[in-house]
């Protein structure tokens, strides 16, 4: 017989805004099951350090600060489940149906917080440099290359907004695009050819990312669209920006998106299915940032909790009511 359990919330994901929601459902006593998936904090918890968050002066790596966030979802009684879900069903109403490899949830709100990826090279080298000269943010890690030479991949509006603010710490930017003219919008672009640490790599593509002996970046082996010459380019750090890909998929076309596949929310964090919420990088194509990612954690748990309470009397009494209180 299929496992199947009811639940006030069901958040799915684990990464700040996952966590965030947790913390703040649990100290409304609704006891929610957080779904963490295969990787406990999302991107976060492959973040090498990190020293723009609120309250960790001095450096935190993301594995580090995942397991505080963790520590206090789970006093408060959040219930973390690591599996994967697999499918849902929002068209019925509440409660709504989250299906993992081993359980079916039937929910009576529902907290998107699955996140993004950022699109890779998928090259030699990339995964094994992450955290050792390869980054796909440079607001978190651009402090961390001072005084450095570094590349960035790309040429939309992100890869140059990032390698502006990169030259705030590296001596020289490189960016590689394999094209022979820039995506970005104009105003961009302009700030880009006129900023003196800036040069540009045109007609080229990433074959692989190189590394000394301690594993750390080197350079990377680029090749000419154009001419097919391959060579190679010393540089102490790559920063790839290429586009992210939200984690939307699994949810059959349920929720409304923009074109770029990102959950669309109103200020409250409300989707378009009354009583599902979304927060973080599944809804943020602007920031991704930790603490933007909690603070939008925090208010779709907010608006979930007063969506709940305005409906106490019509929901359907739980089994886990019985179980011990969470903590306070």
């Amino acid at each position: 017989m299929a496992n199947i359990k009811r639940e006030r919330m069901v958040i799915i994901g684990s990464g700040p805004a996952g966590f965030a929601a947790a913390v703040y459902a649990a100290r409304a006593q609704l006891n929610p099951v957080m779904i963490a998936g295969d990787t406990l904090g999302g991107q976060l918890g492959l973040t090498h350090d990190i020293e723009n968050y609120p309250g960790v002066f001095g450096g935190v790596s993301g594995t580090d600060l995942v397991e505080r966030f963790k520590e206090q979802a789970e006093h408060f009684g959040t219930r973390i489940v690591y599996d994967l879900v697999h499918s849902v069903d929002f068209s019925t109403g509440t409660p709504f149906t989250v299906k993992t490899t081993d359980t079916t949830y039937l929910a009576d709100s529902v907290i998107v917080t699955i996140g993004a990826n950022p699109r890779k090279l998928n090259v030699p080298g990339e995964d094994t440099g992450v955290g050792r000269g390869v980054s796909y943010c440079g607001t978190c890690d651009g402090f961390f290359f001072r005084g450095k030479e570094i590349v960035v991949v790309g040429g939309g509006d992100s890869a140059i907004e990032e390698a502006l603010f990169l030259t705030k710490f590296a001596t020289k930017v490189e960016i590689i695009h394999r094209r022979d003219s820039l995506r970005a919008g104009v105003a961009l672009q302009k700030r880009a050819f006129d900023n003196p640490k800036i040069s540009f790599i045109w007609n080229s593509v990433v074959e692989s990312i190189d590394a000394a002996a301690d594993g750390v970046v080197s350079g990377v082996k680029l090749k000419n669209l154009v001419t097919g010459e391959v060579t190679d380019k010393p540089t102490q750090g790559v920063f790839i920006f290429i586009g992210h890909t939200p984690n939307s998929a699994v949810f059959g076309g349920q929720l409304a998106t923009n074109d770029a596949g990102y959950v669309i929310t109103d200020d409250l964090y409300r989707t378009n299915i009354d009583g599902v919420f979304a927060a973080g990088e599944i809804q943020d194509e602007q920031w991704r940032q930790v603490a933007t990612s909690v603070g939008q954690g925090v208010s779709a748990a907010m608006s979930a909790i007063h969506w709940l309470q305005a409906r106490e009397g019509s929901l359907q009494a739980l089994d886990t009511e019985e179980a011990a209180p969470a903590a306070q």
